[in-house]
C-alpha cells in the first residue's frame, strides 16, 4: 500500500469511527458543551470549557423593528474571559464546535488542510444554516508549504445568464416594480452556487485523502438529528415570518402550528443526507447536473407564496466554473499581509485601511487595562482606524467589482494599494476631527459612478492549519441569515445577488462597477487573510497568522481591528478577536459594539468614554451590538495559539498543550 493509500485508509475509518462521536455530542448538548461532551478531557480535539456561558446583550432602542431584507444575523450575546487555545502541531478553529470537532479528526488523522475544509463546511450547513451550506459561495486563501504558494480561490456566486442590470430593480420592462415579496426573498437573489465546485478543485489540487469519507460525518448528522443551539433558536425566531414562504423551509425550521422550533429540540434531515451522498460519490457533478441542478432551478422559479421567480437554468449550473486567482499581498510594519483579490473588495480593502495606518504610530496607542477581553481601545487609535477605513471604502464603492467585467484603475488592484498613493491618502485625515464621508481618490477621467451603500452581511468563517504546514482561511456564506428563504434538497439558497447594486447606475446616470450583468460575480467584502514574515529584501517568509470573519460589508473592519490587535499592540489571537469591535465604513456613522464588556451602551452610549470621545471628534457613532465570527491562528515556535469569537458559538481545536 503506497503511503498517500494508507493516509486514505486511515482517515477514512478514522472518520467513520468518529461519527459517533459527533452524534453523541450532537444529541446531548449544545454550544461548547456539544463538543466537550464528544471525547474525554486531554485528548486531541476535544474543545476545554471557555469563557463565561453567553451573555444576552438587548440591541439598542429602535432595532427590534429591523428589516430583514437588509439586516445581518443578529446579535446574539458575548462569552467574556475566554482564552487561547495552544496546540503542537495542527489547529482549526470554526464557528461551531461540532464543526470544528470533525475538521479536527481529519487533521489528527493525517489529512491536509484542504480535506479538513470540505468535511468542515458539510457539518456548518448542517449545525448553522442560517449562515454558509453548500447552497452558497465562499473565497478561500490556501498557503502550500512544500511550493511556498499562497493560492486565492473564488467560489463566488454568479448572476444568471439571462439576468440584465434591471434584474434586481423590477419584475421586467413591461411590470416595472420590485420583485416581491422583496428582492431578497424572491427567486431574483439567488446566485448560481459555487462552494461545491471550488471544494472540489482545492481538494483535487491539495487533498491528501479521499473525498468521499469527508461526507460521512455530516450524512450521518443529517439522519440521525443535530440539537438547535441556542444561536440557531434565536435566528429561527427572528425570521420566522420569512420562513413561513417556503413549505420546504417551514416544514424543517417551523412547527406545525408556525412557531420556532426551539433550542434543545432535534433536527434531522434526510433529505440533505441523500443530496451529500450524492455528491461524495459522484462529486461536484452531482450537484451542477441532474436531479440536484433540476431541483435548484425548480426552486429558484417558484412563485408559492406570491414570490416572483428568478431565471437561472440547469445551463447557469452546468457551466459554473470555480476560479484560481493571484493572491493580493502588500507590507504591513514588517510583515506581508496576504488577502483575497476581486471580486472580493476584501482584500483591498484591508491592505488599503493597513496601508494608510502605517503612517500613523498604532503601537503607541494600545488599548487600556489589556485583560482576556483585549482591554479598552484608545479613542485617538478608534479615530485613526476608522478614518483609515472610510478612505479604504470610498475606494471600494467607486472601483472595485468583477474585473472580468470591469477594468480596474491601472488595470490592477496595486493601483490602489499602493504605498505612496497610500501615503498620500494618509495625509487627508484630520487627528482631531472625523471626515465623515471620505471622497474616493482622483485616478483621471473613469466612467463609474459610485453607488448607495448596499447591504451585504451574514456568513461564517474557517481557520485551519495542519501538521505539513499548509494553511487555509476560508469565509463561506448564503449571504443574509437563512439566505433566499427557499430551501431545496435539504438545503437553503442564497440571497448573493443582492450584494450587486440594485440601481445600475447613480444619480448623475453614470453606470456603477458593481451593477448586475449575466455571469458577473457580485461583489464581495469577504477578506480571509493570512500573515507572513518578511525579509528585508521582501522575500515571503514562514506563514505567521491566519485570520477572518463574517459579517457581510463590516467583515474588513472586523478583521483590521484584529490585525491590528496582534501586530501592533501585541494581543494573543483570543485577545484580538474578543476585543472591541469598532470602524466605519464611508459615512459618518462608527460602530462600537455595545455586546463587549467594556462599553456602556446604554441610553445610546451617553455614558461611555471612548462613545463620548469619539463624538466629541465628530463621529455619528452607533452602539448596536456586533456578530463578528472571527477565528485568528498565530504560529509560535512551539506550534499554534489560536482564538475564537466570542460573540458566536466557535471552537478552536488540535492537538492541545494547554
Amino acid at each position: 500500500m503506497t503511503s498517500v493509500a494508507r493516509v486514505r485508509s486511515g482517515v477514512r475509518a478514522a472518520l467513520a469511527a468518529s461519527v459517533s462521536v459527533v452524534l453523541i455530542g450532537a444529541c446531548t448538548a449544545t454550544g461548547d458543551d456539544q463538543a466537550q461532551a464528544a471525547q474525554p478531557s486531554g485528548q486531541p480535539c476535544t474543545a476545554q470549557p471557555n469563557g463565561t456561558p453567553v451573555t444576552d446583550v438587548p440591541p439598542p432602542p429602535g432595532t427590534a423593528d429591523r428589516d430583514l431584507a437588509t439586516e445581518p444575523e443578529i446579535a446574539t450575546g458575548y462569552r467574556t474571559g475566554m482564552t487561547a487555545v495552544t496546540t503542537a502541531s495542527y489547529a482549526v478553529s470554526t464557528a461551531n464546535p461540532a464543526s470544528t470537532q470533525v475538521a479536527c479528526e481529519v487533521l489528527r488523522d493525517g489529512g491536509t488542510a484542504a480535506d479538513a475544509l470540505v468535511a468542515a463546511q458539510m457539518v456548518l450547513g448542517l449545525v448553522e444554516p442560517q449562515s454558509s451550506g453548500i447552497g452558497g459561495g465562499a473565497f478561500l486563501l490556501y498557503y502550500d508549504a512544500e511550493s511556498g504558494q499562497v493560492q486565492a480561490y473564488d467560489g463566488r456566486e454568479t448572476a444568471p445568464m439571462s439576468a440584465d442590470e434591471n434584474y434586481l430593480r423590477w419584475i421586467g420592462d413591461t411590470d416595472r416594480t420590485e420583485p416581491k415579496p422583496d428582492a431578497r426573498s424572491s427567486g431574483r437573489s439567488i446566485g448560481v452556487p459555487g462552494v461545491v465546485r471550488m471544494l472540489e478543485m482545492v481538494h483535487a489540487e491539495h487533498g491528501g485523502t479521499d473525498w468521499a469519507p469527508l461526507f460521512d460525518p455530516a450524512i450521518e448528522l443529517a439522519d440521525r438529528g443535530i440539537v438547535i443551539s441556542d444561536r440557531m433558536a434565536d435566528s429561527i425566531a427572528d425570521a420566522a415570518a420569512q420562513l413561513t414562504i417556503d413549505e420546504n423551509a417551514r416544514a424543517y425550521f417551523l412547527r406545525p402550528d408556525g412557531s420556532p422550533k426551539p433550542a434543545g429540540e432535534t433536527l434531522t434531515n434526510p433529505a440533505m443526507a441523500k443530496t451529500l451522498g450524492a455528491i461524495a460519490t459522484d462529486g461536484a457533478d452531482a450537484f451542477y447536473t441532474g436531479d440536484i441542478a433540476r431541483a435548484v432551478v425548480e426552486a429558484t422559479a417558484t412563485d408559492s407564496g406570491g414570490r416572483t421567480p428568478g431565471t437561472m437554468t440547469e445551463q447557469d449550473l452546468a457551466g459554473y466554473e470555480a476560479k484560481e486567482r493571484p493572491a493580493l499581498c502588500t507590507p504591513y510594519r514588517g510583515a506581508e499581509i496576504c488577502g483575497m483579490p476581486n471580486p472580493s473588495s476584501g482584500g483591498m480593502a484591508v491592505a488599503a485601511t493597513l496601508g494608510i495606518l502605517e503612517n500613523f504610530d498604532l503601537a503607541g496607542l494600545p488599548p487600556a487595562e489589556i485583560d482576556a477581553d483585549g482591554g479598552v481601545p484608545d479613542p485617538e487609535a478608534v479615530h485613526l482606524i476608522a478614518e483609515a477605513e472610510r478612505l479604504a471604502y470610498a475606494d471600494r464603492d467607486k472601483y472595485v467589482a468583477d474585473s472580468d467585467f470591469v477594468p480596474l484603475p491601472g488595470g490592477s488592484l496595486d493601483t490602489l494599494v499602493n504605498p505612496d498613493y497610500l501615503a498620500d491618502r494618509a495625509g487627508s485625515i484630520d487627528p482631531g476631527k472625523s471626515m465623515g464621508t471620505a471622497q474616493p481618490g482622483d485616478f483621471g477621467p473613469v466612467p463609474l459612478g459610485v453607488p448607495p451603500q448596499e447591504p451585504e452581511y451574514g456568513t461564517s468563517h474557517v481557520s485551519v492549519a495542519d501538521k505539513y504546514g499548509n494553511v487555509a482561511s476560508m469565509t463561506t456564506t448564503i449571504e443574509s441569515a437563512f439566505g433566499s428563504f427557499h430551501m431545496v434538497d435539504g438545503f437553503l439558497l442564497n440571497n448573493q445577488l443582492t450584494d450587486f447594486a440594485a440601481e445600475p447606475v447613480d444619480e448623475d446616470g453614470v453606470p456603477v462597477a458593481n451593477r448586475v450583468e449575466p455571469g458577473k460575480r457580485p461583489r464581495s467584502s469577504m477578506a480571509p487573510t493570512l500573515v507572513f514574515d518578511r525579509s528585508a529584501d521582501g522575500e515571503r517568509g514562514d506563514v505567521q497568522i491566519v485570520v477572518g470573519s463574517p459579517g457581510g460589508s463590516v467583515i474588513i473592519q472586523f478583521v483590521v481591528k484584529t490585525l491590528v490587535g496582534m501586530l501592533d499592540w501585541g494581543l494573543d489571537p483570543q485577545q484580538a478577536v474578543s476585543a472591541v469591535s469598532f470602524g466605519a465604513a464611508n459615512t459618518p456613522a462608527t460602530g462600537v459594539g455595545s455586546e463587549h464588556p467594556a462599553v456602556d451602551g446604554s441610553d445610546d452610549g451617553a455614558h461611555d468614554a471612548l462613545v463620548q470621545e469619539l463624538r466629541d471628534r465628530g463621529h455619528q457613532v452607533s452602539v448596536a451590538p456586533q456578530s463578528s465570527g472571527l477565528s485568528a491562528l498565530r504560529r509560535t515556535e512551539a506550534g499554534w495559539i489560536g482564538g475564537a469569537d466570542p460573540r458566536r458559538e466557535g471552537a478552536v481545536m488540535g492537538d492541545t498543550t494547554g
